[in-house]
């Protein structure tokens, strides 16, 4: 009989740590279906419903981000949280006895991994950005293997347990079989006219959405199309200032974007965050785009991950407090320069990893078996 594998996937917070985590699940189930498989995450943040709605068991902890600055006296709160997690999930390993226990980041890791390590399980550590948070670089001591997506890593983790895996993404953006003019129909959009896809990630983006707000008549007499994610929590500002222009049948706007990989096909050109995983993305699927980097990140991640396509002439780039004035009408230049789009398509494919949750996943069930 096939021996049973137990693995605890720990993060979340945003899509950009859930999805990739979700996908290392299905591509351990894949290889090794008798794998029992839990997540554990923070109690009040998005993984608590994604990965349910994926067909995962999750726990949630009382875990949560530090207070800028750190000497604020509401971060004895965050510190007894957070040791209270760890207690927590100590908990969770004896009972669920797991061969092995994989962070994708996110505040949940953290305890689970610094738990896990001391209770002498192997661990894994998925970095998905071009520079490692401060979490992943204490994590990595104790970390059996460290899989990365960019090269270089080595000056924040040990080099002899690096392995450049990629980002997972969602497999459905890989696998969709609908064509552009299906995609640009589904959305009610014509086929004849090039495509701009706005989104700020699973949470939206402010400036992003300024950056249209701010230039409606830009929009109505550009000759373009637009598909605007605008994001849930600046859904009912948004409809509301659009209240105040003239019906915009070039704007397709949407809180929320469910068929993505429908969204990117209809797409000549993408305005995005830079995001790990919104990044791999779109090297795999070759679509140019334009980065904003968030500047409310750690360590300003996003615009080392902006910069790794950008020096290489894979990407666009626009500071984020520049975007209100600049970002929309660079975006309608280059989707009607078809020799930009194409360079910037061939220089974005060459960056793509393939297979990236099924090396990890071989990663995790080495470990998994060696323990």
């Amino acid at each position: 009989m096939e021996q049973e594998i137990r693995v605890i996937v720990s993060g979340g917070g945003t899509g950009g740590h859930i999805f990739p985590a979700v996908s290392i699940a299905n591509a351990i189930k894949s290889k090794c279906p008798n794998a029992k498989i839990l997540f554990v995450g923070a109690l009040g943040r998005m993984e608590m419903q994604r990965v349910p709605d994926a067909g995962y068991e999750i726990v949630g902890l009382p875990v949560r981000g530090f207070i800028r600055p750190l000497w604020s006296p509401r971060n004895i709160g965050v510190a007894l949280d957070f040791l209270r997690s760890k207690r927590m999930v100590r908990k969770t390993i004896r009972e669920f006895a797991p061969d092995v226990v994989v962070g994708v980041g996110g505040y949940a890791s953290a305890a689970t991994l610094d738990a896990a390590s001391a209770m002498g399980i192997p661990t894994l550590i998925q970095e998905q950005n071009s520079y490692a948070g401060v979490t992943n670089k204490h994590l990595a001591a104790k970390a059996r293997k460290i899989c990365v997506a960019y090269d270089g890593m080595e000056r924040f983790f040990p080099a002899e347990k690096i392995i450049n895996t990629g980002n997972p993404v969602r497999q459905n953006l890989i696998e969709t079989t609908i064509s552009r003019e299906e995609a640009v129909l589904s959305l009610g959009l014509d086929p004849a006219k090039k495509t701009i896809l706005l989104v700020g990630g699973s949470l939206g983006a402010r400036t992003i959405n300024e950056s249209v707000l701010q230039h409606l008549d830009l929009v109505e007499h550009s000759g373009v199309q637009f598909v605007w994610q605008t994001g849930k929590y600046y859904s009912a500002a948004v409809a509301e200032q659009l209240k105040a222009h003239k019906p915009l049948p070039m704007l397709k706007v949407m809180d929320f974007i469910s068929d993505m990989g429908a969204a990117y096909k209809a797409a000549d050109l993408v305005i995005s965050r830079a995001g790990a995983s919104s990044v791999s993305e779109f090297c795999l699927i070759g679509k140019p785009v334009i980065l904003v980097p968030s500047p409310n990140v750690a360590e300003d991640h996003q615009t080392k991950n902006a910069l790794a396509l950008v020096n290489k002439d894979a990407a666009l780039y626009v500071k984020d407090a520049e975007a209100p004035a600049t970002l929309l009408r660079l975006a309608i230049d280059t989707v009607n320069d078809a020799e930009q789009l194409a360079q910037l398509t061939a220089n974005i494919k060459k960056l793509g990893k393939h297979n990236s949750a099924d090396v990890i996943a071989d990663e995790v069930l080495k470990l998994a078996n060696k323990q």
